[in-house]
């Protein structure tokens, strides 16, 4: 275990910690504001589907397909847009992604058949492409070690906070009928959206690109939080090399973009089905949001609390393993018992492994992985996984179809869970390197 460098110039140690702190208050609630609506606006479908699979003439299978298109866009225009991000800074490339996504998810409501719909996913996943490597790219800008690990953690809390408010807000909507001539699941995909052109807009306003151009910093904390930066990412560099070449042919990145694929079939999946597994089991509109709401609940208490003992802990891998193999097990009891309140408190514990799974998972990739390497290793992790959110809708729906039972998705989506956790178990810590004969630089943080 390495410690965090106490020898670098300008701040002391205290001086250090209260900086990061201030940085981490300045930074972390608008980006987790936008994440929240990103998360929301890509999952909201869910609920649209309620109401809007009959006007569309959706069937189970045409809509898992047609939803889980979103990620194909997503997959093709990952890598090129964080390297764009790289090129026209943070503040520009996300505030142009937050924008597009919002026209485009308005333009979403006023699809009229599987066609237009599907197209209208797709146009989705490529404007929100790069909004999450982005953001993770940004953080390696701004956070050293272990306070990127916090970041990262407080970040993905966005996923169960907009399910948290947006499914009871969802069900809400559904329940308003004719607001400026607009179906119920129009109207909810259009006020849902709105809210990210306007982040969009503020993005220019709030977001800065780098320490150096931070007007709310002293010179000599820009200097040491610059240092301490360009010491650790040096470091990385030294012991995993950071180049864009480097990063694409390693096996241990596209290993990384396996897991995380079966992760995502089980996270979209179960997400984007969760309304209408519910409604399935008699219940009104607005209960259902509520209902919705309760996995995400008890997802945010256990990944927040999970994050926390892997961040004190010498070894983080038994925390990522463990809790993807628990929502696989968790999947399979959902899949065995028929009575609602027990289904729902097996999905609850599904979702909550999963949510447990990220918060860990994404400080790994940047124990190895800096500069151009960690702009295009990112993105390829996320751009690849992203492929498990066509997966798994589309996956549920076909069989949903061809059974006409929940228990054979349920299955199914586990299996893909179990294969994660083994390809994890497999391919152990990333950061580890073979030794060498000269002694490696060592990161400056420990995850």
């Amino acid at each position: 275990m390495t410690r965090e460098n106490p020898a670098l110039p300008g701040l002391s140690d205290a001086e250090g910690e209260k900086l990061l702190r201030r940085v981490m208050l300045r930074i972390l609630p608008f980006i987790f504001a936008c994440y929240v609506i990103s998360y929301l606006d890509r999952t909201n479908v869910g609920f649209a589907a309620i109401s809007m699979n009959k006007d569309l003439g959706l069937t189970a299978t045409m809509f898992g397909w047609a939803a889980g298109l979103f990620f194909f866009g997503y997959f093709i225009f990952e890598i090129p847009s964080n390297l764009l991000m790289q090129r026209f800074g943070a503040r520009i490339w996300i505030a142009r992604i937050m924008i597009t996504w919002g026209l485009i998810s308005i333009g979403t409501a006023f699809a009229t058949g599987p066609v237009s719909f599907s197209i209208m996913r797709f146009l989705l996943g490529l404007a929100e492409a790069g909004f999450t490597p982005g953001v993770y790219l940004y953080f390696t800008y701004w956070f050293p070690g272990k306070w990127r690990a916090k970041a990262t953690a407080t970040f993905l809390l966005g996923i169960p906070v907009a399910n948290i408010f947006g499914s009871p807000l969802s069900g809400w909507l559904l329940d308003m009928h004719g607001i400026l001539g607009l179906k119920n699941w129009q109207f909810l995909l259009v006020a849902e959206a709105l809210p990210a052109v306007l982040l969009g807009i503020a993005c220019l306003f709030v977001l800065v690109d780098s320490p150096a151009k931070a007007r709310w910093m002293s010179e000599r904390e820009k200097a040491w939080l610059s240092e301490r930066l360009s010491s650790e990412q040096a470091a990385i560099g030294a012991s995993h090399g950071n180049t864009l070449r480097g990063a694409l042919t390693n096996p241990k990145v596209f290993v990384l973009a396996a897991i995380n694929f079966c992760c995502i079939v089980g996270s979209i999946g179960i997400g984007l089905w969760m309304p209408q597994i519910i409604k399935s089991l008699g219940m009104q509109n607005s209960t259902v949001g509520l209902v919705a709401a309760l996995p995400y609940v008890l997802g945010a208490i256990s990944m927040t609390l999970w994050a926390r003992l892997a961040n004190r802990s010498k070894q983080r891998l038994p925390y990522v393993v463990s809790a993807l193999a628990f929502a696989a097990l968790a999947l399979v009891s959902a899949a065995l018992i028929d009575a609602p309140v027990l289904k729902i408190a097996s999905l609850a514990c599904a979702v909550a492994g999963i949510l447990c799974f990220q918060a860990t998972f994404w400080a790994i990739p940047s124990t190895f992985l800096t500069g151009r390497a960690a702009a295009g290793g990112l993105a390829l992790i996320v751009s690849i996984g992203n492929l498990g959110g066509f997966v798994g809708p589309f996956m549920i729906g076909l069989i949903k179809d061809a059974t006409q039972s929940y228990s054979g998705p349920f299955y199914a989506v586990a299996s893909i869970l179990m294969i994660g956790t083994c390809l994890m178990l497999w391919l152990g810590d990333p950061a580890r390197r073979k030794p060498v004969s000269t002694p490696p630089l060592q990161p400056t943080a420990t995850h």
